[in-house]
């Protein structure tokens, strides 16, 4: 059993030995401040997860009657306003099947708390449409939804089998804006900017001259914001507010400083809905071992949320962390330390795994997808089988919202990308759009290019449906074949491409890619004896292997083979 999993099963067991379900154990557990944990090895649910990302507001408007919410109404920039895209869109898209159709075991979207009202004129009249301009971590932007569809959506996410990730930050508040209140200097810093030379010239510092930094390394007991005060008496929940803030601390014993109170916020959205993970914004520039804090109360949080609500848990898994460290990547990626998995601030490594990540996510794979199939196959399989990898996690992708270096960015090769991504060994991220083939922006040149909006109506034609479906079958395969993302990978022929991805005994899979249309002999070395009955799960063909290889006739030239059910 997971060392840190047995740990809070054995805190919330005595914990809610004297408490009845409905209360929270507040006297009764402590958290750790600054524990660098031992690493324990990711669960294999997430080791070769699919992972659907979306820019929550580019991805589907459900209810436009809340796109101008908090009279968000100034014109904005070139993609910089709201496009409308909302909690009840995707919850539209989870009941479609939408997700369930592409092979999706996860969602993340980015942040949901509430945002920054007003616009943010150094970067050109932008409107926090990202949401990685916090304002209140304990509310949700009512441009987003309401805390209810938050709740829905992750409830019908669970009857599909589907987990959820929220996107959660540490590192900065929201922009000062003409309406948007500066925290206090207790809470945050302007300056110095970061030089990104050092640790400090990381983390003790701002990203840009106007994001506010938080003192995360205070341990200093810190009064909180009066606008905050006064906006939560306001909204009718101040007393209950500083009474939940009163019990945390006093279970935790942790000082009332700047970073502990975010983790207090942040994890309630876990013992409140069941969240099963965090998407760890801005990680590097974060003293680590808060992250080690926000794992430990996450995973309790969970684990009261389970006692909870026994009728709606689905698996026992511990609570998931993927971190973002700008230029992480495999094999010796960038800032990654060669023949390791630190990541080197120059003066100072770090390994990230060892403070509460489960996984990380991979940088490196937009450049080494300009790899062969068999280059980037062997590599991967090489680094997390038998390299510094070994039993952790990384999250694959070709394009994402803050790349400037996208994988394909003219969508050239749609079809040839999915093989990159969804074949290769690791967890994979799919963008929003990058099963329809969304175009990325030819007028604007910053982050903004890569977040058009989701174009619904473009899969009314046969050529996106035809990518689509691809995307689709490939989903769907890696979602029922473990192999495929976690087995030990073999070439087995050049002409066409074949490969096998093998378990175990019992669990093993063989692809074939880009092979001619129509009659197809796919030779199979020794991954299956004569008699085996397989299954191609692209043409939906059946076939038996007979002297070491099988035989498909298809207009496709994918083959994906598998062991009939």
């Amino acid at each position: 059993m997971n060392k840190l999993f047995f740990y809070f099963t054995v805190i919330v067991f005595l914990s809610l030995s004297g408490c009845s379900n409905n209360s929270d154990p507040t006297a009764q557990a402590s958290t750790a401040q600054s524990l660098e944990t031992e690493p324990t090895g990711i669960d294999p649910f997430w080791h070769d997860a699919t992972v659907y990302f979306m820019l929550l507001d580019r991805f589907n408007n459900g209810n436009p009657s809340n796109d101008k919410a908090y009279g968000r109404y100034k014109e904005s920039a070139y993609l910089r306003g709201l496009h409308g895209g909302d909690l009840q869109g995707v919850i539209n898209k989870i009941d479609e099947g939408y997700f369930s159709k592409l092979g999706v075991d996860a969602i993340w979207f980015t942040p949901v708390v509430e945002q920054i009202h007003d616009q943010d004129e150094g970067w050109g009249a932008t409107y926090a449409y990202h949401g990685y301009w916090p304002k209140d971590w304990t509310a949700v932007d009512k441009a987003f939804g309401t805390e209810e569809e938050l709740n829905l959506l992750i409830q019908r996410a669970r009857e599909k089998g589907i987990k959820v990730l929220l996107d959660v930050i540490i590192n900065h508040t929201g922009p000062v804006t003409k309406t948007d209140t500066k925290w206090p200097d207790g809470w945050v810093r302007m300056t110095p900017e970061c030089t990104w030379d050092s640790f400090a010239g990381n983390v003790s510092c701002g990203l840009n001259s106007n994001l506010p930094d938080i003192k995360t390394e205070s341990d200093e007991d810190t009064p909180l914001p009066k606008f905050l005060l006064d906006k939560w008496q306001e909204e009718g929940r101040l007393s209950q507010e500083l009474a939940e803030l009163d019990a945390f601390f006093q279970r935790t014993q942790l000082p009332r400083a700047p970073k502990n109170y975010i983790v207090k916020w942040l994890t309630d959205w876990v013992k409140e809905y069941g969240v099963d993970g965090f998407r760890v914004d801005t990680a590097k520039h974060v003293e680590p071992e808060i992250w080690s804090v926000l794992k430990q109360e996450a995973q309790y949080s969970l684990e009261l949320w389970r006692a909870n609500n026994p009728e709606q848990v689905t698996h026992d898994m511990p609570f998931f962390m993927v971190g973002e460290v700008m230029h992480f990547g495999v094999n010796g990626f960038k800032d990654t330390a060669k023949g390791t998995r630190n990541y080197d601030f120059g003066d100072k490594q770090v390994d990230f795994y060892n403070y509460g990540m489960d996984s990380l996510i991979n940088m490196g794979f937009v450049e080494h997808a300009h790899m062969s199939y068999e280059e980037l196959f062997s590599l991967y399989d090489r680094e997390l089988q038998a390299g510094p990898l070994k039993g952790a996690g990384i999250l694959n992708y070709v394009v994402s919202h803050d790349d400037p270096e996208p994988y394909d960015p003219d969508r050239a090769q749609p079809f040839k990308t999915a093989n990159k991504l969804m074949l290769s060994p690791g967890a994979a991220q799919i963008y929003y759009g990058d099963e329809v083939s969304r175009p990325i922006d030819k007028i604007d040149t910053s982050d903004a290019k890569l977040r058009l909006p989701m174009d619904w109506a473009s899969l009314e034609s046969t050529e996106t449906q035809q990518i689509l479906s691809h995307w689709q079958k490939l989903g769907q395969f890696r979602q029922q074949h473990q192999a495929l993302g976690s087995g030990r990978h073999q070439m087995l022929l050049a002409q066409p491409y074949t490969f096998a991805r093998v378990l175990d005994d019992q669990r093993k899979v063989v692809v074939a890619l880009e092979a001619d249309p129509g009659k197809k002999t796919i030779r199979l070395s020794e991954v299956w004896p004569d008699g085996t009955k397989l299954l191609d799960h692209y043409s939906n063909q059946q076939t038996t292997v007979q002297n070491g290889q099988v035989s498909i006739t298809s207009e496709y030239g994918t083959v994906l083979l598998a062991p009939q059910r």
